[in-house]
């Protein structure tokens, strides 16, 4: 991992230890209040989001994602990511592989807040990369691709996010 990777996981992690602090101070963080953050301060503060963080680092979406909006983000866990075959993520965070970073992040990311309640009407939606999103909803609930939806709506100031177990790629 380069030195540039590993100085951004340490102030993730730092963030991360200040967010969750401060979630459980105000009921969760989660965008229940008043003072929701954005799609990006919010999986800062969830602490399971690092690799999916560094990743719209690296790709310069940051400003993206933290803009008005809204947006549904199928957002992969650090182990959905870990569970890519070895090498890929370093590749993907290359400055030379930019392109197809954006690609496979903006694959995550749907225009407009889609809710739970919605998701489970769709049979599929299109993506910010351009491409389509196969939705089914069965008997051990919500997949999007094949992925499992973990957690759903978590609300944000600009969005919503639902959790899925697999990194989705165009």
């Amino acid at each position: 991992m380069s030195r540039r990777i590993q100085t951004l996981m340490a102030a993730l992690a730092a963030m991360f230890i200040v967010g969750t602090a401060a979630a459980h101070n105000h009921g969760g963080g989660y965008g229940n209040d008043k003072d929701a953050k954005d799609i990006v301060d919010t999986a800062v503060a969830a602490g399971s989001f690092e690799t999916l963080v560094a990743a719209l680092e690296a790709a310069r979406l940051v400003d993206t994602l933290k803009g008005d909006g809204p947006f549904t983000v199928f957002a992969p866990t650090d182990e959905a990511f870990a569970a890519l075959p070895e090498g890929t993520v370093e590749s993907l965070l290359q400055p030379e592989n930019r392109d197809q970073l954006i690609a496979v992040l903006s694959y995550h990311v749907v225009a407009g807040k889609v809710s739970s309640e919605q998701v489970i009407d769709l049979s599929s939606a299109e993506t910010l990369q351009g491409g389509s999103l196969t939705i089914e909803n069965g008997y051990n609930g919500v997949q999007i691709n094949g992925a499992n939806v973990v957690q759903a709506d978590i609300e944000t100031s600009n969005g919503v996010i639902h959790v899925i177990d697999e990194v989705l790629l165009p």
